[in-house]
């Protein structure tokens, strides 16, 4: 947007605030989507307005009316249109998506009983309108076949993943269940994050991971180098049974939280997690082993069960040594993943309880889509080095050669 567009957003943002107060964030909002809607037209069509150029691919065409229902309230949209009929605004397609998944979750806890003025009330909050039994097929009906599309899409090289599940409430068979929402995070070859997968199962044991497992690999999952996750059983054994071969890289905060929980004293909790982070924090492999020796000598004389658990558990969070330096602050924890359980955890909060484990993972789906997106579209995470793109490379032509 250049200097001149901004002045004019900002001089109109202005006058409906001091006229309307708060009460006219909606048509704030309104004028700010339409002025980024033009010039997301603009880059599109490769010219300006009114712009010879032998560079341009598309002519402007005016503009359509819509009207967005939002949580703020309803936009009075002007969506530019185009000659050709191709460009559509992400700028609003990827809020509408969520919309959306809101919506038709809300609309299903209607239709199955929930109180009426409870579903009207978090209606009007997150969308700002009521939904009938009709828009709810409909909306159902158009969101299952795109979020089923993009749950399915091929995969390709991703040297590094990340792996972890958090539960939401379902009623399944008129009971009410905590039911785990598993998801793969990955490192494409190209440097950039995109959110593999996801499946709603009723927990995290050993046979829903394989299945989930199985489901990436059969949509082309190749070249990992590394797994990112915590301790849990069901986790480990299935990704044990599924890439035996494969480096596991065990969270280092989750181990500094175990530890804390196997000191005799409460006392002893700071200070481990303190010697832990010294660890981590080392230069090389070597010093690491090292301060680990040592730190395990000085806590046999404290407590001897801890000690006997550092020992054990503690070399299972030093695989990221391994890895180029510049990996090692993003792989050593799975704080990425954590990231995006909250921000998921944000949507489906005001849900509260979920009538069906469709309802769950279409929500789930659509706040996925939107980060996968902004993800694959932005900045590299990691500079894949050489040396880990090559073994993926020939890791990944002895997987096609397997299959065949």
């Amino acid at each position: 947007m250049t200097h001149q567009e901004q002045g004019i957003t900002t001089e109109a943002a202005l006058k409906i605030l001091e006229e309307n107060g708060l009460d006219g964030m909606a048509e704030i909002l309104s004028v700010i989507l339409n002025e980024v809607m033009i010039l997301e037209r603009t880059q599109h069509m490769n010219a300006k307005p009114y712009e010879r150029t032998d560079s341009r691919v598309d002519y402007a065409n005016g503009f359509k009316d819509k009207t967005l229902n939002t949580r703020t309230g309803k936009l009075a949209l002007k969506v530019p249109q185009t000659r050709s009929g191709q460009f559509y605004p992400s700028t609003i397609e990827k809020g509408i998506r969520s919309e959306r998944a809101l919506k038709a979750t809300i609309a299903e806890m209607y239709l199955n009983g929930v109180s009426t003025r409870k579903v009207e009330k978090i209606t009007r909050e997150l969308c700002g309108m009521e939904i009938s039994s009709t828009q709810v097929s409909r909306l159902t009906r158009q969101l299952d076949e795109e979020f089923e599309k993009w749950r399915n899409r091929p995969l390709n090289q991703c040297p590094i993943v990340w792996l972890d599940a958090h539960y939401e409430k379902v009623r399944v068979e008129g009971c009410v269940i905590d039911v785990a929402v598993l998801k793969a995070i990955g490192v494409q070859a190209d440097g950039k994050r995109s959110i593999l997968g996801l499946s709603v199962s009723l927990s995290e044991a050993e046979v829903h991971w394989r299945s989930f497992f199985e489901s990436l690999v059969s949509r082309g999952m190749k070249g990992v180098q590394l797994f990112v996750s915590d301790d849990h059983a069901g986790l480990k054994g299935a990704r044990k049974s599924i890439f035996p071969s494969i480096p596991w890289q065990r969270c280092m905060t989750h181990l500094q939280r175990n530890a804390a929980h196997h000191c005799s004293k409460t006392s002893y909790r700071e200070q481990i997690c303190t010697d832990i982070k010294r660890i981590y924090n080392a230069y090389s492999m070597e010093v690491a082993q090292a301060l680990l020796k040592e730190i395990v000598q000085k806590w046999e004389k404290k407590d001897s069960h801890l000690a006997s658990w550092l020992e054990e558990n503690l070399p299972e969070g030093l695989t990221f040594f391994k890895f180029p330096r510049s990996y090692w602050r993003k792989i050593r924890t799975s704080n990425l993943i954590e990231m995006i359980n909250k921000q998921v955890r944000k949507r489906t909060r005001v849900a509260g309880l979920f009538p069906n484990t469709d309802s769950l993972e279409r929500l789930c789906s659509a706040v996925l889509i939107e980060i996968s997106d902004d993800w694959e579209s932005g900045r590299k995470y990691l500079t894949i080095s050489r040396e880990v793109a090559e073994t993926t490379r020939i890791d990944s032509e002895i997987y096609r050669k397997e299959v065949a």
